[in-house]
């Protein structure tokens, strides 16, 4: 790496750095007495009392009295409400699209299931305040490109590091279904029977992936029984063995029924764990999702319908058809360039969604609880409930407005800055404008 370079890439990491200090650990107990609790696993509670403490939540009741070495807030009226987890994002990875040296997502290759997310994760990034400002508190931030991209990691969205950062690794390996699409196009060099010979290859490599990953497993067993034998480490087969041999999630990038088919049969075969990711065409299958159980992760409410002949609300009403038909899911936004930064409007898609026919309840649930549970850390996230971690905000307004007043917001019991530099150029020209005298004191 010459100097320039090295000169280059130190001025991009001031330029697009956050100056905001993390939040304390918390040393005292915290009472928010009189809030309208919105638990999301149970109904909404209004006048309640929510206590926590070393980052827990510990008590939710009526009237609780607190100790002299207790902090209490006086939250009457206001929205406690917890934090919006985005399922799929690439923040922390990649700052602007169109900046080479600020994208960390991908690695060259096809298949690199041994990438990290969390250990490429920049925790100074000025996408992330912007993002907490808006009630979205946690993340899974996921590598992209190749036939499989790698581990993604659910990040909370504060912390000195990385480490600091990270709620769970891995949350899931990433895979992009191959295009099941056949182009009949008069430039098309390829025939009919070259493409599908393609698409099958891709998918035997795949089939030959996990066959070598079991292989590769039995010799690790027959070598640690012969402490003598000594056999070189594959990484790329090795980080694979918790997703074949311990079954943990496998994210499956498809969004046309041909591709969800091809992609649950080939799990059924292979005897895995996937989640699908995208799913515009699941309302075609649904009975299949639900006879797998494979969950889902809609990419985008607010977008046009993948055929022209398709009603142009189908995208909106595609949340309460899963719901109708018992399909889990979850929402998100759309991923990859220019929409890195968009991650703040996951509960537009959940208001947007909750207008075309989706109880208000469970649009709040699908950006909260269903995302936790898909994600596999509903034990430590998604509602209120006692024993859970205190990540949720304070609102003036209720959840998923267009426009929020978030007061106050805490992770695992920290509280974090809600500042952001959008928030500090919208003061600098009210201020201008003000003094200019064209802005009513």
């Amino acid at each position: 790496m010459n100097n320039r370079l090295v000169v280059f890439l130190f001025l991009v990491g001031l330029t697009f750095a956050n100056d905001q200090i993390p939040g304390e650990d918390q040393k005292r107990p915290i009472l928010l007495k009189g809030g309208v609790l919105h638990t999301v696993s149970t109904e909404v509670l209004e006048g309640y009392d929510i206590l926590f403490s070393k980052g827990k939540i510990v008590r939710i009741e009526k009237n609780i009295m607190a100790s002299p070495e207790t902090d209490v807030y006086d939250v009457f009226g206001k929205h406690i409400i917890p934090s919006y987890i985005a399922p799929i994002t690439r923040i922390g990875l990649v700052e602007i699209g169109l900046v080479k040296q600020t994208r960390d997502y991908a690695e060259r290759g096809t298949y690199n299931p041994n990438v990290k997310a969390n250990v490429s994760y920049n925790p100074d990034s000025e996408l992330i305040p912007i993002t907490r400002s808006n009630g979205v508190l946690i993340a899974n931030s996921v590598p992209a490109g190749g036939r499989i991209s790698g581990q993604s990691s659910v990040m909370m969205l504060d912390g000195w590091t990385w480490e600091q950062a990270t709620l769970k690794h891995p949350s899931g390996l990433h895979i992009n279904w191959p295009s099941m699409r056949i182009n009949y196009g008069s430039n098309i060099k390829k025939s009919e029977k070259q493409q599908r010979e393609e698409i099958q290859k891709s998918i035997r490599d795949l089939d030959d992936m996990i066959r070598n990953v079991r292989a590769y497993f039995q010799r690790i067993k027959q070598r640690s029984r012969l402490s003598d034998e000594r056999q070189k480490a594959d990484l790329r087969l090795e980080s694979m063995i918790p997703f074949v041999i311990e079954q943990k999630s496998i994210f499956v990038h498809a969004n046309e029924a041909r591709q969800i088919k091809s992609a649950v049969d080939w799990a059924r075969k292979n005897d895995l764990k996937i989640i699908i990711v995208g799913a515009s065409d699941s309302w075609r299958l649904t009975d299949l999702l639900i006879k797998n159980n494979i969950p889902v992760i809609i990419d985008q409410v607010e977008k046009i319908p993948t055929r022209r002949f398709e009603p142009i609300h189908l995208p909106y009403k595609l949340p309460s058809i899963l719901k109708a038909q018992g399909v889990q899911f979850c929402l998100n936004t759309i991923i990859g360039y220019p929409n890195d930064g968009n991650i703040r409007n996951l509960p537009n898609e959940a208001m947007r969604a909750s207008a075309y026919g989706l109880d208000k309840n469970e649009a709040l649930r699908s950006i909260t609880l269903s995302t936790a549970e898909i994600l596999g850390i509903d034990h430590m996230v998604g509602s209120l409930d006692i024993g859970k971690d205190a990540t949720f905000f304070i609102s003036e307004t209720p959840p998923m407005e267009m426009n929020p007043k978030i007061l106050m917001a805490f992770i695992q019991g920290r509280e974090v800055d809600l500042n952001n530099h959008q928030k500090m150029l919208y003061k600098k020209y009210q201020e201008k404008y003000r003094r200019q005298g064209q802005l009513n004191q």
